[in-house]
């Protein structure tokens, strides 16, 4: 559900508590980047080493099929394929161990499922008025003499719900990414893989928790496993410290404030 402001009160008030990750070189193959290649055998660059990768597949479901910078995805294929880039690019970063964990969020509980509600019907109204004014601006073009430029045809982000067709195929993809990663790649073979899909009961984030909290519970468990959960909702910060594990960190992509996102947008125009 998130936060509001937590984690820019946290990077204001304990810098010290947020750490740059560092990331190998990568290569590049036709136009895409093969994190896959990355010696993942080798020393992590960070300078420690990670037992456990905990992915909340949502957070990058959404920026993969709908960036906010970038270019929109022309097909659902290119979608799935940057999604298993992004997937690549956080195993090599993190170079789990022991286990990696993705978990998408299924259905929700009642109190979320209202929440989600009021969601998917302002998307919807949005949707509606861009498109309003869109059609309003391609007939002023056309009044005045312009080419409007060619319409593009919108993408609904409300598809990525459970019990979607989109949903359904996207946990296919992620099922054939996983066995391809495992057959092919000899690092993928060192360690457990678990994939929990939309039909599975839970938000992610919560069923990742889950997880944890019943290994801990199990005879012979080894308390002193270094955890790395990704995602972006500051809560993730709550829930890893509710799990009273030594070594827990979060991985999450880099978010500026103030001055900082001023210049780096600056920097890019």
């Amino acid at each position: 559900m998130g936060v509001p402001a937590f984690y820019r009160w946290l990077s204001e008030k304990y810098p010290r508590t947020i750490v740059d990750a560092v990331e190998e070189s990568v290569m590049t193959i036709e136009g895409r980047k093969r994190f896959n290649l990355i010696d993942m055998e080798a020393a992590n660059p960070n300078g420690q080493e990670f037992d456990n990768l905990f992915i909340d597949m949502n957070g990058i479901i959404h920026p993969c099929a709908h960036p906010e910078n970038g270019e929109q995805p022309r097909t659902e294929e290119e979608m799935f394929l940057r999604l298993m880039e992004y997937v690549d690019r956080l195993v090599a970063c993190v170079r789990p161990r022991r286990l990696l964990y993705m978990a998408i969020d299924g259905v929700a509980p009642r109190a979320k499922m209202n929440q989600q509600r009021s969601r998917r019907f302002r998307s919807a109204q949005e949707a509606k008025q861009h498109a309003e004014v869109d059609k309003e601006v391609r007939e002023y073009m056309e009044l005045m003499g312009q080419k409007p430029p060619q319409k593009q045809t919108p993408w609904d982000s409300n598809v990525i719900t459970p019990g979607t067709k989109f949903m359904a195929k996207l946990s296919k993809y992620m099922r054939f990414y996983v066995r391809d990663r495992m057959n092919n790649c000899p690092v993928w073979k060192q360690f457990k893989v678990v994939f929990s899909d939309a039909s599975v009961p839970g938000e992610g984030e919560h069923k990742l928790m889950s997880y944890i909290r019943t290994q801990r519970s199990q005879p012979g468990y080894d308390p002193n496993q270094h955890h790395v959960l990704h995602g972006l909702d500051a809560d993730l910060i709550m829930l890893g410290l509710a799990t009273h594990e030594a070594q827990f960190s979060v991985l999450r992509e880099e978010v500026l404030f103030g001055k900082a996102k001023w210049e780096k947008d600056q920097k890019n125009n």
